[in-house]
């Protein structure tokens, strides 16, 4: 007999407490529960239940026999539930969270093609410049930059961007370009509002150490664009990623404000609750984005 079957049979019996229960349970006849866990027991050469005419229950073995089989038989229908929902065509409704700033720069022109590709998918991507949490608030998946702070997601990396100081070549004809990091006192920098340590900049020096700037900021404002056009209007040095300045630097309209100093690289990271298996219109989303930025980043945007 079917090893499966017959600890199906004998857990099934177990869970029901008896034969009758248990046969409507798996929709076969009592007598064939019965040979199940009778083959079951002669198999392993142990008496597995306590049989009378009241009730059935394990015994010591069973029980610990019990404990293995469940779980073994829950994995089973794991996979094979896996198996169904690979082969499913995506569809559905998938919520995506994702900053303003790369949400409307970059996702934005891309998913007209993907819904074109995948049309029983409706796309529900909510812009906004706060950490959000995934399960609690009913997102399917979000896409983060830089450091992954939820250890307990997981992730898949998209692409990568650079971050440097940024100014437009005005600002610096009318208040010099600072020369080294400490420089930077002295200067109007524009900071990013929503980031979790304050205005402070991250940064490297030449000789490779980790240096901090913790200045007030000129301007403050929670949206990377907005602080790009700060910075093209000539009002200071802003720290942004390359996804926002690769195409105002491209034009001349901002300039690098430190040049010498080594370039900070960040990951783009299409993130997802754990789980034993992915959704598969989340899979297909995230599968769409590598092919859609596989010639990005991360200085070419």
């Amino acid at each position: 007999m079917d090893r499966l079957t017959e600890m199906e049979a004998f857990a099934t019996v177990v869970d029901q407490g008896g034969f009758t229960d248990a046969a409507k349970k798996m929709g076969i006849s009592k007598s064939a529960v019965s040979k199940h866990v009778s083959s079951l027991e002669a198999r392993l050469g142990a008496r597995l239940l306590n049989r009378t005419t009241r009730r059935v229950s394990p015994t010591e073995i069973g029980l610990a026999y019990y404990d293995r089989a469940r779980r073994v038989l829950n994995d089973a229908g794991e996979a094979d539930a896996l198996v169904t929902s690979m082969q499913s065509a995506p569809s559905g409704l998938l919520r995506i969270s994702v900053a303003t700033d790369f949400g409307v720069n970059h996702l934005s022109p891309v998913l007209g093609e993907f819904l074109s590709e995948f049309p029983d998918i409706t796309v529900n991507m909510v812009l906004n410049n706060r950490y959000v949490e995934l399960i609690s608030e009913g997102f399917d998946m979000a896409v983060r930059i830089g450091e992954l702070e939820d250890s307990t997601l997981r992730a898949r990396k998209l692409t990568e961007t650079t971050k440097r100081m940024i100014a437009s070549p005005g600002y610096f004809e009318k208040y010099g370009r600072p020369q080294k990091i400490d420089d930077l006192n002295d200067h109007k920098l524009l900071h990013y509002s929503n980031q979790s340590n304050g205005n402070v900049w991250k940064l490297t020096a030449p000789s490779g150490e980790k240096r901090q700037v913790r200045t007030a900021g000129w301007l403050s404002v929670n949206d990377g664009q907005s602080l790009l056009n700060a910075c093209v209007a000539g009002l200071g040095i802003a720290y942004l990623p390359s996804f926002l300045y690769a195409d105002a630097m491209e034009k001349g309209l901002v300039e690098d404000a430190i040049p010498d100093l080594p370039v900070e690289t960040q990951g783009i990271y299409a993130v997802y609750p754990p789980g034993r298996f992915t959704q598969p219109k989340v899979r297909a989303f995230i599968d769409f984005l590598v092919h859609a930025f596989a010639d990005k980043g991360p200085t070419e945007w």
